[in-house]
């Protein structure tokens, strides 16, 4: 056999050679560096992005929600409202019979020549004024409206004494507290025991 002698510069290709494969090696890291960054990039993107969508659900979801609220305080006005209405009804229902039978009472009590002029309702009180032929009918008037079931602790507010003609008439005003023959029984019934 025969020897074979190489005498071609094998070290110069071989580190070309080496460089060549070193450059291909960098080239196929960079690319695979970008790529994995791009692919980073896009599922981070695609995260973002999902989540910007929740959170838009979230907030129409809150809007919703927060248009319900209105909607149930708005309600809930317009029904405290109706039962305030309702319990004005029923108190103007229970309090019908009571007004007629307070001015059935009013004439009731009221003794002879002894005339009245004006009846006004000032909350739980009566104000009347009127006129009389002697301050006795005015005393005999409080007396019948202390004793009716349907008023309580008559104030007389003014006698006044005027001269008409041959005659004297006394004009008067006086109020009276309004009750109910229910209450003076419950009273009656808690003072008892």
């Amino acid at each position: 056999m025969a020897t074979r002698i190489n005498l071609l510069p094998w070290r110069e290709e071989r580190r070309q050679q080496r460089q060549k494969e070193f450059l291909l090696m960098v080239v196929a890291a960079v690319i695979l560096a970008v790529g994995i960054v791009y692919l980073g990039d896009n599922y981070y993107q695609g995260r973002i992005a999902y989540q910007e969508e929740r959170n838009e659900l979230l907030r129409s979801e809150i809007s919703k929600l927060e248009d319900q609220l209105q909607k149930i305080s708005e309600l809930k006005e317009t029904k405290r409202q109706l039962v305030n209405r309702m319990e004005v009804i029923q108190d103007l229902q229970k309090g019908r019979p009571q007004i007629v039978h307070m001015f059935e009472e009013l004439v009731t009590t009221l003794p002879s020549q002894l005339y009245l002029e004006r009846v006004q309702d000032r909350g739980n009180r009566i104000s009347i004024s009127g006129v009389a032929v002697s301050n006795a009918r005015v005393a005999d008037y409080m007396t019948n409206l202390q004793n009716s079931p349907w008023f309580q602790s008559p104030d007389l507010g003014r006698v006044e004494e005027q001269d008409q003609g041959d005659s004297t008439i006394y004009q008067f005003s006086l109020s009276v507290k309004q009750a109910s023959p229910d209450d003076q029984s419950d009273n009656n019934s808690g003072g008892g025991q």
